[in-house]
Parts: C-alpha cells; structure tokens; sequence
C-alpha cells in the first residue's frame, strides 16, 4: 500500500515537473515574443483653409501739442474705421486694442514732443474678404495714415479638434504600413500596438507659401508625427 502511494506521488511529482517546465518554457517564449517590437513614426498632413483673420493696425501721430496731436489720431482713426466699412466690415468687427502717450521735453532746445500711438484691431471670419481688404492697405496711407512696420495680418485655423481624430487615424495607419515593410524585410508579421505617442499638431503655410512665420497666409498645412511600437509575431 505505501509503495502504490509513493508511485502515485512519484507520478504527480513527474507531471508537476513536466507541467512546470512547460510553463518555464512557454513563459521564456512569451517574454522573447515581448520583447521582439519594432518603433516607426507615421505622418498624416491635410492642407487647411484659415478660417479667423486677425488685422491689428498701429499708427502714430506726434507733434508739440497734445491736443493737435489728438486730433491728428483721430482723424486717422476715422479713416482707418471709413476704410473698414468701405470693405464691407461692420464696426463691431474693429476695436481698440491699446492707445499710449509719450511726452518728451527737450531743455536744450526748448521743444516739448507729444507722441500718440494707438491699434485698432480688425477681428472676422471672412477670410478672404480680409484678405483683400489687406491687400489695398496702401488707400490708408493715401488717406494720410503712417502705418507703422509691424501692422501685419495673422490667419488662423481655430477647428484643429474638429480634424484631429481622423488625422490620429491617418498617422497611425501609415505607422502600420511602415511596420509591415520592416516585418516582410525580417520575415516575421505585426501585432499590436506595444506603446503609442500622439505627437504634437503643427499648423503652418503649405509648401511653397512659407514666408517664416506659418501664419501670414489663408492656405494652412496641419501635421501630425506619431511614434508607435508594435509587436512582432
């Protein structure tokens, strides 16, 4: 009776060995599997129309005398505001962003400066009537107006959420296709995804248009990179 038992122990303890081996195994192959991935990047681009034109106009007035220097910048106001309306803009699509006054006395030469620099500010979504308003801006300095440097048109895409989704999808699946080339190079196929990084959105001109800052144009390029690991089977 004893020995029957211990070869029943006997036989449990050589199946346990087996069994265990098997895991021990299958474990080691799970790891190696685990760790055979290959990282690759995928781009997705769509070309864009801006659809918010920001103007911001600044202009400059200086004289010896406040009051005639006030009334300069106003005039040149009501010619930058007429100018606007005459484009087919309301008056709620231009406002004030910012006036400053600088006084300067000069004791040599007994000479008092007043200069007035003010920026209104045109603010739409009808891109392309802004952009030919932009277009005629040498009316205002006929009109008497100093526009100084700087007074530049910004186009902006503001609906970036709108396109992100199917843009992830884009990147992701040229992710894949560059993933399936290196597996038929190395004889082995793809699996899931092991790790995926969204990139960051850029927006900036198309090819060809980019003047250095991106947003000085309506006709806008977005740009997505992602880098994704995926497993090989």
């Amino acid at each position: 009776m004893n020995r029957h038992h211990s070869l029943i122990a006997a036989g449990i303890l050589a199946l346990g060995v087996i069994i265990g081996g098997y895991l021990l195994g299958d474990g080691l192959r799970r790891a190696r599997m685990a760790d055979r991935s290959v990282t690759v990047r995928g781009l997705a681009e769509r070309d864009v129309t801006a659809d918010l034109a920001t103007w911001t106009v600044a202009y400059t007035e200086q004289g010896t005398e406040l009051g005639a220097v006030q009334s300069a910048i106003g005039e040149d106001t009501r010619a930058i505001t007429d100018f606007f309306r005459q484009a087919g803009f309301r008056d709620e699509d231009v406002t004030s962003a910012g006036v400053g006054v600088n006084q300067w006395y000069d004791s040599n030469r007994g000479v008092n400066t007043v200069t007035v620099r003010r920026r209104l500010q045109l603010r739409t979504n009808d891109v392309m009537k802004a952009r030919a308003a932009f277009g005629r801006q040498f009316d205002l300095i006929r009109a008497g107006v100093a526009i100084e440097e700087g007074s530049g048109m910004v186009y902006s895409f503001t609906k970036l959420n709108e396109v992100k989704p199917a843009m992830i999808a884009e990147a992701t699946k040229d992710a894949r296709r560059g993933a399936e080339q290196f597996a038929e190079d190395s004889g082995t196929s793809v699996g899931g995804i092991k790790q995926a990084t969204q990139g960051y959105f850029s927006i900036g001109a198309r090819d060809g248009e980019d003047s250095g800052s991106g947003n000085d144009s309506p006709f806008q390029k977005v740009r997505v990179v992602t880098t994704i690991d995926f497993y090989l089977d």
